[in-house]
């Protein structure tokens, strides 16, 4: 079974629409974790001072079949191909624990 890591990161409050789109593409799940941008379209500030935005980190496993789709969903979800609206991006993964119920399923 050859699974892939979708990494996506985009603005707080989008992670939702992403993973909802990824679901309906043929993903499993996600999970979300909260994190600080400081790439060049992140600086902001607020009376002189300087505001980390806060960003949603979604971490996206698929299966290798299925897995231009949902990159495909979560690219349109997050309007990923504006500028500054966020990166996707895969990562192989070598192994695994825990996900018994995929072994069964894409075995």
């Amino acid at each position: 079974m050859k699974q892939k890591l979708i990494v996506t990161i985009v603005k707080k409050g989008v992670a939702k629409k992403i993973i909802k789109a990824s679901k309906e593409a043929g993903a499993e799940g996600a999970t979300v974790i909260m994190g600080t941008g400081t790439g060049v379209h992140e600086a902001k500030k607020l009376f002189f001072i300087d505001v980390d935005p806060e960003k949603e980190i979604i971490l996206t496993m698929s299966h290798e079949n299925s897995l231009n789709q949902v990159l495909d969903a979560i690219v349109s979800a997050g309007d990923l191909n504006k500028p500054g609206s966020g990166i996707a991006f895969v990562i192989d993964i070598k192994k695994t624990a825990g996900i018994v119920h995929l072994l069964k399923i894409n075995a």
